[in-house]
């Protein structure tokens, strides 16, 4: 069963999202094939390393720290029921494009969902720039990719343009919000869902197959 997932490495609930799929994956018997796609929430951002954190610009967007804060306290309580570090204070503001062309390469490589996982926890854990291409060097060749090759990437337009192409395919599709999980290329479940819901949509993909 081929699965795509629209998500953003900024995204929390993308962060949620993919562990509470990852258990689902793990205790279904059927085999799966997951394919990273790319979305990006705020294609605006700044893509200067060292352009702040992300808190400061949430409050400015959504009225006031004390928000920004109650949303975080709530999603810390979820990413603890999943085993996930979690750490909002520290995650940078950041233009997630180029880390999008590494996931790309990734999944040329085969080591795609590692170098995902990977990115996943760096933002949303250890307030790692994701903005500072040895930074993306670093955390790539941790998950498997080698580091003159990701070198290569961010130095010239490769996998741009597929990149693109991938994001104006989720335009298509009608995705507005992330993670967005399309089973098979039909069928679709939207959302940071809980474990049981992803469980059940894999039993009703695999039964119509």
């Amino acid at each position: 069963m081929k699965i795509e997932i629209y998500s953003d490495v900024v995204c929390p609930w993308c962060y949620l999202g993919q562990a509470r799929f990852r258990q689902a994956v793990e205790e279904f018997p059927g085999e799966v094939e997951i394919v990273w796609r790319p979305f990006q929430l705020d294609p605006s951002s700044p893509a200067e390393p060292e352009a702040g954190l992300a808190s400061t610009v949430l409050a400015e967007k959504f009225g006031g720290a004390d928000k920004v804060h109650a949303a975080h306290q709530r999603l810390r309580a979820l990413t603890e029921d999943a085993g996930l570090p979690f750490e909002p204070e520290l995650a940078r503001q950041i233009n997630s494009l180029q880390a999008h062309r590494v996931i790309w390469l990734a999944g040329e490589e085969g080591v795609q969902d590692a170098v995902v996982a990977r990115f996943f926890r760096a933002h949303h854990a250890e307030g790692r720039d994701l903005n500072a291409p040895e930074t993306l060097v670093e955390l790539a060749a941790e998950a498997g990719l080698p580091a003159d090759r990701v070198r290569a990437l961010l130095a010239s337009a490769e996998g741009a343009p597929e990149v693109a192409a991938q994001i104006d395919e989720a335009r298509r599709l009608g995705i507005s919000g992330v993670p967005f999980f399309l089973f098979e290329g039909k069928w679709a479940v939207s959302g940071g869902q809980p474990t049981e819901v992803f469980a059940e949509a894999l039993r009703e993909v695999a039964s119509k197959l």
